[in-house]
């Protein structure tokens, strides 16, 4: 007898389960952020919609249940709640609320993801592909062969890995020239360039830069992070302009470059001077750098802004988190000079005191991108060489949280509420 009780507890307990939700917070309750991107990544593969609940307890996550879903929470340590129906539609009620800055975005396909990267090693990280690897979301390397042999129809979503678009690279000379990944660095990229019939290395990534320019026009989804957000803008000005110096291209640049930069190609950034020291570590002024910043780690946050979920719902996706104030951190390029940005771009996250934007998004053609200044948001000044940060150590990072809100936009589709 009680071996039957027990069977059909079970079996009831199991047709409940089946008629809930599953309810993932991102507010301080989640043990691990990070992850439960990559389990909303995980369920979208398995043709099951995810509701992405926005400013609603940090930017929550909630789906129809199933065991394998809820096993694999289990098994990546993402906290989560099963609820009912009647939950269910309460939660749904307190959104639809005008009075309340909430939405629902629905989550239908997950977007197919690459990395513009050179397969070769190099000496630093990139936080984008840490934190794609942690949540253990698929992503495809791509570089300037694939780019430029087509492939970048293929994918939704596409990030650029720590680069310079100049031709320049990064500007490193002064410091690096003699190091065997410089010089490995620098014969691949003319290798490169010949290949496809350039002569420079600096013309070879503006046809790059083209080509991914096209991808966002036609729809697609640009993330960049660090230097290379202001090299891009700058390589779009410089189309038809000798901007190197002898070191990086075998002759002198040109000399009227600045009076003949092409402000209207760029996406984010207008009015910037360049940097002309071939020896700086610098691409220009659009770059917020030490030592004008003068701030510390200490006291070095930018806030996140809150936007209108029922009205501005792509920047709401985007902010998603359960901080406002973000530990700043530095990068070849950490933070953009509100000044020079364009009028028609959205500032979403900003340290105020010194004018500096962390954190921009538009929209070009059919297709958006977002910058994100800085080059790892859990270590303040990362080194050429250092060891890549261990996120293990920050599964609660809000500055990593920022990267993954991008990985999940291109899926979304704002579900229609019931009147």
């Amino acid at each position: 007898m009680s071996a039957r009780i027990l069977l059909l507890t079970v079996f009831l307990f199991a047709k409940t389960c089946w008629g809930n939700s599953i309810f993932i917070p991102m507010d301080e309750k989640q043990t691990n952020h990070l992850k439960a991107y990559g389990i909303a990544y995980w369920v979208l593969k398995s043709d099951t919609e995810v509701d992405w609940l926005l400013n609603y307890r940090g930017g929550s996550f909630m789906c129809k249940y199933h065991p394998k879903i809820q096993n694999e929470l289990v098994v990546r340590g993402v906290s989560y709640e099963i609820i009912s129906d009647a939950q269910v539609n309460a939660i749904v009620t307190e959104i639809a609320s005008p009075s309340a800055n909430y939405d629902i975005m629905k989550l239908e396909k997950p977007p197919t993801i690459a990395v513009y990267s050179p397969k070769s090693k190099q000496p630093w990280d990139d936080a984008v592909t840490l934190s794609l690897t942690y949540a253990e979301i698929p992503y495809d390397i791509i570089f300037d062969d694939e780019v430029l042999n087509e492939v970048l129809p293929k994918y939704d979503w596409l990030h650029l890995h720590h680069e310079d678009f100049t031709g320049q690279y990064g500007k490193f000379y002064g410091t690096y020239a003699n190091y065997p990944w410089y010089i490995e660095q620098q014969r691949e990229a003319e290798e490169t360039a010949h290949r496809f019939g350039f002569g420079k290395v600096s013309q070879l990534k503006l046809a790059v830069v083209k080509r991914i320019k096209a991808f966002v026009a036609s729809g697609g989804f640009l993330f960049a992070m660090c230097s290379a957000t202001d090299s891009f803008d700058i390589a779009l000005s410089a189309d038809g302009v000798d901007i190197c110096e002898h070191m990086y291209d075998g002759d002198p640049a040109d000399p009227q470059a600045q009076e003949k930069l092409k402000f209207d190609n760029t996406l984010a950034f207008t009015n910037f001077h360049l940097s002309r020291d071939p020896y700086q570590y610098e691409f220009s002024d659009i770059d917020n750098n030490f030592p004008e910043r003068g701030l510390v780690q200490g006291n070095d946050y930018f806030s996140v802004f809150q936007f209108s979920a029922k009205w501005d719902p792509i920047p709401t996706m985007l902010t998603q988190n359960h901080e406002k104030m973000v530990k700043g951190f530095y990068g070849q390029t950490t933070g953009f000079k509100k000044n020079l940005i364009k009028s028609d771009v959205v500032i979403m996250g900003e340290t105020k005191s010194i004018n500096e934007a962390k954190y921009i998004h538009g929209v070009l053609g059919k297709g958006f991108w977002t910058y994100y200044g800085g080059h790892d948001p859990e270590d303040y000044q990362h080194q050429v060489g250092e060891e890549p940060t261990d996120l293990n150590l920050h599964p609660n990072s809000p500055g990593y949280r920022l990267i993954l809100n991008n990985i999940l936009f291109p899926a979304a589709k704002k579900k229609k509420q019931k009147t």
